[in-house]
């Protein structure tokens, strides 16, 4: 399976939120998200944790890039 994209950058929460989620219940868990501002990383982080995945989090110059692993 291969790594689906998610850009989540400009949209305030709940929006990234809800759009991962749907992801992850469409039986996508290959994820790499962005996102553009800190309310948005840890929502988006607790929501992955919630779902038994893993984020792995780096930042490249003004986006975060939240890699999902199963874990």
């Amino acid at each position: 399976m291969s790594t689906i994209k998610v850009d989540a950058r400009g949209l305030s929460c709940p929006q990234p939120v809800v759009l991962v989620d749907r992801m992850i219940a469409d039986g996508h868990t290959d994820l790499e998200i962005l996102v553009d501002n800190e309310v948005a990383r840890e929502n988006v982080s607790r929501l992955l944790g919630r779902r038994g995945l893993k984020a792995d989090i780096r930042q490249d110059s003004s986006d975060i890039i939240i890699q999902t692993a199963k874990g």
